[in-house]
């Protein structure tokens, strides 16, 4: 016997004002806008607060009026409600969908998430129609953690993962990338979600990161931070000869502009002197030390 319970109160999601379009805009309109804004707010590109909920807003018009079936069935709502406003549903519709798109809004979950029109006649009479198109429930992302050594971040690179389910997927890492930072990879997780992997760079032998820069300590022998020197040092790009100053004391500390991760802008390379005194192994080597004492009687380093 049908029910007489009426239709639950939800807020109404203006689509057209979301992808900020006229509702007379076509289909390559809406594309448009949806690409732009996809890409100022994607949670891998904008890490505000905010960011993330805007792009399931953006994401969720633009499933809608990219779709010819659901934005005819959105725009029988009637273009006079506005964003916020307290919609009821009219007579003989049912929101036995709700809750089967759970990226997605109640109210979009109540309108296309399975079942949702009933067959009301207002709307065209599709809900006995509507098939896949309205009833398919979206995929959940999967997640997992990539590590990612400094080496490739600085290049870019392309991995090659095993997932849960045996199958192995090619990873283009991109230059620059930092830990914490998420990759999605449209349609390669678990039932064709998206996968989500979390990266996490490894801890270097050589380099400490700081951000996009890097800082590396660089020992010398007490001649050459004393007369100066050429030195080579290395770095993510590769080995490169720096000049040492004559008088260099431990602490002092060199930029090498840009030669850290890159980016925009790109991080630098600090490198930090650290003065080494070699072992007494011999009559000779004490000798020397000697001499260099008597040298330098006025020298006082604690004062």
């Amino acid at each position: 016997p049908a029910t007489s319970a009426k239709p639950e109160i939800m807020e109404y999601k203006d689509y057209y004002k979301l992808l900020g379009v006229e509702r007379r805009a076509d289909g390559a309109e809406i594309k448009r806008a949806y690409r732009k804004l996809a890409r100022q707010y994607h949670p891998d590109k904008n890490s505000a607060a905010g960011a993330e909920e805007r792009f399931k807003e953006i994401s969720e018009a633009y499933e809608v009026l990219s779709d010819p079936e659901k934005r005819s069935a959105y725009d029988q709502l009637g273009a006079n409600w506005k964003a916020g406003q307290q919609f009821r549903p009219p007579p003989g519709w049912s929101s036995g969908g709700a809750g089967a798109n759970a990226d997605f809004s109640d109210f979009f979950s109540s309108l296309f998430g399975g079942g949702g029109f009933g067959g009301h006649a207002g709307f065209g009479g599709m809900g006995g129609d509507m098939g896949d198109g309205f009833g398919r429930r979206r995929p959940q992302a999967s997640r997992a953690k990539l590590t990612v050594s400094l080496s490739d971040s600085y290049r870019g690179s392309e991995r090659s993962i095993s997932l849960s389910d045996g199958r192995n997927l090619s990873v283009k890492i991109p230059k620059g990338i930092t830990s914490g930072k998420t990759m999605r990879l449209s349609g390669q997780g678990a039932g064709g979600g998206d996968l989500l992997l979390e990266i996490t760079l490894a801890r270097d032998p050589r380099f400490e990161l700081d951000g996009r820069d890097v800082k590396l300590s660089l020992p010398l022998s007490p001649w050459e931070a004393a007369l100066g020197a050429r030195v080579k040092l290395p770095t993510l790009g590769g080995d490169v000869e720096i000049a040492i100053p004559a008088g260099t004391q431990t602490g002092k500390t060199m930029r090498l502009k840009g030669r850290g991760l890159p980016g925009s802008p790109a991080g630098d390379q600090l490198v930090r002197m650290e003065i080494h005194n070699p072992p007494i192994s011999s009559d000779a080597g004490r000798e020397a030390f000697e001499q260099l004492a008597a040298a330098h009687q006025d020298f006082q380093p604690r004062r």
